[in-house]
């Protein structure tokens, strides 16, 4: 084989596995709710949702306990992103490459959250289903999750997996990404450098994700410049965060 080939592959690949993203973590608490992190160009955006009287709504707490009336998902996300696809003709922003995963956090319920979830994704196709549109929102289900076996009869959504799950190979492709919390495996709290035994449970964890071709993000992580640098070092994929704006200054 040519070995001026073989290398571009090996920069290809390295510059692949390096190419951080960045997940906006409660996406929904922030002053411009969505629009921040549009703006900041976040790979993925985070809400937590719930099902009340047959709306999807937007809140950390049970929307019972919140001291306000929650936004709906369709108002503060769905409607949005359908807007910015009618203005740039089919795809989310004037940038060729950008598109972005929205990730739903299911606080309970996702029997009943995502059939009706499903019914207002199908009234905007274009805008959420990747396989007809590759600019499309892909949208990614977290939290509570229905059953591992049940993933295949949820068409246009994928999945936030765990390191503890099994898949076979169909469903496996339902899987976007593999999470956990950084808590689990460390209680290192982002200065200077994680503890070798801590570093050698965290890179096997990561390890594995990626011996099945998925993205790894630890949420629960230091959220700090420091934390994010010494995570990439250990090869996380997707840094989850509350300071989109400085977490995406600090990748270039």
């Amino acid at each position: 084989m040519n070995y001026r080939l073989v290398l571009a592959l090996l920069l290809s690949s390295a510059s692949t596995t390096l190419a951080q993203k960045i997940h906006a973590h409660n996406d929904y608490t922030k002053v411009r709710p969505f629009v921040e992190a549009y703006e900041q160009r976040a790979d993925f955006i985070e809400a937590d949702i719930w099902l009340r009287n047959g709306k999807l709504v937007v809140s950390h707490e049970k929307p019972e306990e919140s001291p306000q009336t929650p936004p709906t998902l369709d108002s503060l996300y769905l409607q949005p992103i359908a807007r910015l696809f009618q203005q740039y003709k089919d795809k989310p922003s004037s940038e060729r490459d950008y598109t972005f995963a929205l990730v739903l956090d299911i606080k309970e319920n996702p029997t009943g959250v995502l059939p009706k979830l499903l019914e207002k994704l199908q009234e905007n196709l274009v805008c959420f289903n990747r396989s007809a549109n590759a600019k499309a929102i892909q949208v990614i289900i977290s939290g509570e999750r229905p059953k591992i076996n049940t993933y295949l009869d949820y068409p246009l959504l994928q999945f936030d997996g765990r390191p503890s799950e099994v898949y076979d190979q169909e469903t496996l492709q339902r899987v976007a990404m593999i999470s956990d919390n950084f808590q689990s495996y460390s209680r290192w709290n982002g200065i200077g450098d994680i503890p070798d035994a801590d570093r050698d449970k965290l890179k096997r964890v990561i390890k594995r994700a990626h011996s099945d071709n998925k993205p790894f993000r630890f949420w629960a992580i230091p959220d700090t410049p420091n934390g994010w640098k010494q995570l990439k070092k250990l090869g996380v994929d997707i840094i989850n965060t509350d300071n989109v704006g400085e977490a995406v200054k600090a990748k270039r």
